[in-house]
Order: C-alpha cells, then sequence, then structure tokens
C-alpha cells in the first residue's frame, strides 16, 4: 500500500447530480472522484469527511453553497472550545465536517480548504492502527484506542481513525448503520480491505 491517499472516489446513486452539487459546494478537483452505486446503505456509513480551513470566514464559505447547492444541515455551524465548524450532508448522505481551530477571522481567502481528512469511525481504533502500520503508514498522532492521523504528503487526503460511535456523535448522527460504505479509497499500490470493510484500490 502507499503511504498516501491519491483520491477518494464516492459511490453515489446519480454522477450527474453529484458533480453538480460537489462542484457548487467545495470545488475539490481530482482528489474527489465519484462513481455510480445503488449498493444498500442505511444510517452511518462509517465514515467523515472533513475539510479543514483558516478560519469562520472560509468555514462559512464553504458551508453556504453546500447548503444552497442542496445540502441537508446536521450541525450548525458555530464556536466551540477547539475553534469553530459545522456539519452537513451532502444530497449523497456522505457527511462532510467543515472546520477551523481558529475562532476570529485572519483574513484567510475564502472557499481554501487546507487539509482533507478521510475520518474513519473504527470499531476498534487499535486493530485498524496495527493494519494500517502493516501496510507501512507512519503514525503522525496517536491517543491511545481514541484517535490516530497518519503522515501524508502535502496535497494528499489524510487518514485519520476515531471511534465508531465517537465519529458519529462529533458529526451528529445516530452511530447504527448497515450496508455499503459508499467510498473507495484510492492510493493502494494493490486492492485490499481494511477492518472496518473500507477498499483500497490502486490510484
Amino acid at each position: 500500500m502507499t503511504t498516501n491517499i491519491d483520491s477518494i472516489t464516492l459511490e453515489v446513486s446519480d454522477t450527474a447530480a453529484a458533480e453538480v452539487f460537489y462542484d457548487k459546494a467545495f470545488g475539490l478537483g481530482d482528489r474527489l472522484r465519484l462513481r455510480h452505486s445503488d449498493a444498500p446503505t442505511t444510517g452511518f456509513r462509517g465514515f467523515v469527511m472533513s475539510l479543514v480551513v483558516a478560519d469562520p470566514t472560509v468555514v462559512d464559505s464553504l458551508i453556504s453553497p453546500a447548503l444552497d447547492a442542496g445540502a441537508t444541515e446536521i450541525k450548525p455551524a458555530k464556536k466551540s472550545f477547539w475553534g469553530y465548524g459545522g456539519v452537513v450532508a451532502a444530497p449523497d448522505g456522505t457527511l462532510w465536517k467543515i472546520a477551523s481551530s481558529k475562532k476570529k477571522a485572519t483574513g484567510a481567502p475564502a472557499r481554501q480548504v487546507d487539509d482533507i481528512v478521510l475520518l474513519i469511525g473504527a470499531a476498534d481504533v487499535l486493530a485498524s492502527k496495527a493494519f494500517y502500520v502493516d501496510q507501512g503508514m507512519a503514525v503522525a498522532k496517536s491517543f491511545g484506542r481514541k484517535y490516530v492521523e497518519f503522515e501524508s504528503a502535502p496535497g494528499a487526503v489524510k487518514l485519520a481513525l476515531y471511534g465508531r460511535r465517537a465519529a458519529a456523535k462529533d458529526a451528529g448522527v445516530p452511530a447504527d448503520g448497515t450496508g455499503s460504505h459508499r467510498l473507495v479509497i484510492g492510493g493502494a499500490t494493490q486492492t485490499c480491505t481494511d477492518p472496518d470493510g473500507f477498499v483500497w484500490e490502486t490510484a
């Protein structure tokens, strides 16, 4: 497996509609890809896509267009002890958290995303961590069974692990869910599947 995520592919029932939405909402270019799937899925899909940005103004510059384009507000953007952010669900059901560690405007350019993070809600954080370490990924941050973040190259999608219930709670949704993740990770040297059923494919 490569140590970087080159792209994220979301499996959606209507690719044309999803292309329009994501272009208007986030404009992430080729790091986000779409393909058709009608695989059954219900509830929490076991992951959250996070966009890390510079300040609250940039958060709002991404959330407002997403809502205008058809996203559903899950957690309104607001200040918290860790910064400022909110969560929306795309029309295809993917959860997106847009957040900044800053609580005040810094003059950063609107709609500029600093980092894209795939946060997997793992059934067993340590088991998933061990899997990825065995695949050659280096740990950047680790807090026991609670949270793990892996190193990534500049511009690559970051991978992080959080407990499933904690990830769902943070996103503002129930942890229950069944069926397909409706997501494929691009960047593996050969196809593989992690302990939580997330598939890696060659880029």
